[in-house]
């Protein structure tokens, strides 16, 4: 396919000169700084060819001379391929060769020149980050440079999908408890109304839901205000049917159209102290409140993040579904392999298939990462036409995907031999897997942050000399976004800890570029273990249920405990999903779940 970036670089450069715009940066996310924004946000993928369904982590810089794309680890061999010839470069966020975007912008722009953004695509934070390097060397921000209203004649409108209640039986928690709780969180602040921006914190606290606004997490484009005496919801209102309208109403909720958020904030009485989180609140929404901003937040993501117990038994339900899919799936590629017939798309298009049977499947969680022996080692690889394989010969197959459930988000990775692995795969199999163990079987004492467990999965790779360079976990929301805060994983200091009710992946790997790549992800709970005289302590209940290939573990270099864990979680996948499975069905996992 011809690709028109150059065009389209040229239509931004033309606009910049217009509006006086020396160097422009594009975020690649939207109004309530998603991960995946609706397709009428994803300008910037659309203007660098940079792309993919599950979206693409990337920030570009523009100039008149030089056109740049900062991305991360997870997407560097697929930006180097896809930027070629589009006008664009990429540039290394993390790793060895990182460089600093905000740096790189104020090196390269003169005192007296102006830097352009789309404020309603940026934080507050980051705009404030690069404003104060900005002034220090003398170079104007210009917040208000909508350039793809400018440079995108055919860009796709706001998406208008129906909203759905969640069922509060399914959630454990009524709309009135949520917000008692939020307002208590915002007081405890020192606010008294807060604008919700994140979409995910909306959903979550008006248990209502959608399919298709956002592609594979189940939320709606929508502003929230709440105060003691009002909530405000900021919607189109083509969203809004007579059981979503009647749900509202049970609550309280007004109405307004989602484009009036602006002018709202703008009128607010003078006495309001309104709660912003800088991160997830855009400059462009701030740029107009004219009360008193009180800036904070953190902790109704945390509230969010600790799932009650109806949650996590409803999760348990979502989790055996899921299994149930993928047995059906892996044998089917058993099954088909020797015919030489299945491809990566193909495969994709069957377990979606496999997982939408059971009605409760609302969608998948994203979309599923299917990487055949090279293609396996691209952490966030996406099969298309274009890079399409036939899966055959030997290797390993790396199967990353998961599913919107109503009864929760699952997430699951598992990498299979097909064919004859070779003893490196092996080995790395393994050392991967003693890491993931590790992570696992983790006690840790309460106020613990995921930054000082991070190293249980990797030591094993270090040892020689080898690593990954993604977050080990990251959250998991519960039938909302399958990547969820405040909490991770990853050598990353995050100041959170890891508190009970918490959902967390456990995703060690690793990746050879050109030969293969090994991923083992499980969802893990955080749950008490047990108080002694120095404290409560915490451990993980691992939630995700389907086994890991037997064939790929080398048990010559594993510990006597650690084969007693696969074996234990095997005991465990065999006895929940057997009676759910036919007898074909389960005898094939039985075969899998043998004791190693």
């Amino acid at each position: 396919m011809e690709k028109k970036n150059l065009e389209y670089l040229a239509r931004l450069r033309k606009a910049m000169t217009e509006h006086g715009i020396d160097c422009c940066i594009i975020s690649g996310t939207d109004p309530h700084q998603s991960e995946l924004p609706p397709a009428h946000w994803r300008g910037r993928e659309w203007l660098t060819g940079f792309w993919s369904e599950n979206g693409t982590n990337g920030t570009a810089v523009v100039t008149p001379d030089k056109a740049l794309c900062w991305t991360d680890s997870r997407f560097f061999i697929q930006a180097a391929d896809q930027l070629k010839g589009t006008g664009f470069s990429m540039m290394k966020e993390d790793g060895p060769d990182a460089v600093n975007l905000i740096d790189w912008v104020t090196e390269n722009t003169n005192a007296g020149q102006t830097v352009g953004i789309d404020g309603m695509t940026f934080s507050v934070s980051y705009a404030q980050r690069l404003q104060q390097e900005l002034n220090d060397n003398n170079i104007k921000l210009n917040t208000d440079f909508p350039l793809f209203d400018y440079i995108y004649p055919d860009r796709p409108g706001r998406p208008l999908n129906k909203l759905f209640v969640h069922d509060e039986a399914i959630v454990g928690e009524t709309v009135d408890s949520k917000m008692e709780r939020l307002m208590a969180q915002v007081k405890g602040e020192l606010a008294n109304a807060v604008l919700l921006s994140a979409l995910d914190d909306i959903a979550w606290a008006t248990n209502l839901r959608s399919a298709g606004d956002i592609a594979y997490s189940p939320m709606f484009l929508a502003y929230l205000y709440i105060d003691d005496t009002r909530r405000v919801l900021f919607i189109d209102e083509e969203k809004i049917g007579s059981e979503v309208k009647e749900h509202l109403d049970k609550y309280h909720f007004e109405i307004q159209p989602y484009d009036k958020v602006l002018d709202f904030v703008a009128e607010l009485p003078k006495t309001t102290r309104l709660l912003l989180d800088p991160e997830k609140t855009a400059r462009g929404v701030y740029d107009h409140v004219d009360c008193t901003p009180v800036f904070g937040g953190a902790g109704i993501a945390k509230l969010k993040s600790i799932k009650n117990q109806t949650m996590l038994s409803n999760l348990a339900i979502a989790m055996e579904k899921d299994g149930v899919a993928l047995t059906k799936f892996f044998m089917w590629v058993e099954k088909e392999y020797p015919t030489g017939t299945i491809t990566e798309v193909s495969a994709g298009k069957k377990l979606r298939e496999l997982r939408l049977a059971d009605k409760s499947c609302v969608d998948e969680s994203f979309a599923p990462i299917l990487g055949w022996n090279a293609h396996g080692a691209i952490v966030h690889y996406e099969a298309t036409a274009e890079t399409d394989v036939t899966i055959e010969g030997n290797g390993l197959l790396l199967v990353d995907s998961g599913g919107q459930y109503t009864f929760g988000t699952t997430d699951i990775t598992r990498t299979v031999a097909l064919g004859t692995p070779t003893p490196e795969m092996i080995h790395d199999f393994t050392l991967v897997m003693k890491g993931h163990i590790a992570l696992a079987k983790a006690k840790y004492p309460e106020g613990t942050r995921g930054a000082q467990l991070d190293v249980l999965a990797r030591q094993y790779l270090w040892n020689e000399g080898k690593a990954y360079y993604h977050g080990t976990g990251h959250g998991v929301g519960f039938f909302i976004n399958c990547h969820e805060g405040p909490q991770s994983i990853r050598l990353n200091e995050n100041p959170t800890p890891l508190q009970p009710g918490m959902v967390t992946s456990n995703e060690p790997g690793l990746y050879l570029e050109g030969k293969y790549g090994i991923r083992c992800e499980n969802l893990v709970a955080t749950v008490p273990w047990k108080e002694t005289e120095f404290g409560k302590f915490l451990e993980f209940k691992t939630m995700t249920l389907f086994p890991f290939d037997l064939t790929l573990f080398d048990t010559s270099i594993m510990s006597a405990d650690e084969i007693q864990w696969v074996n234990d979680y095997h005991t465990e996948v065999r006895n929940r999903l057997t009676p759910l499975l036919s007898p074909e069905e389960a005898e094939w996992l039985a075969e899998k779940t043998k004791t190693l």
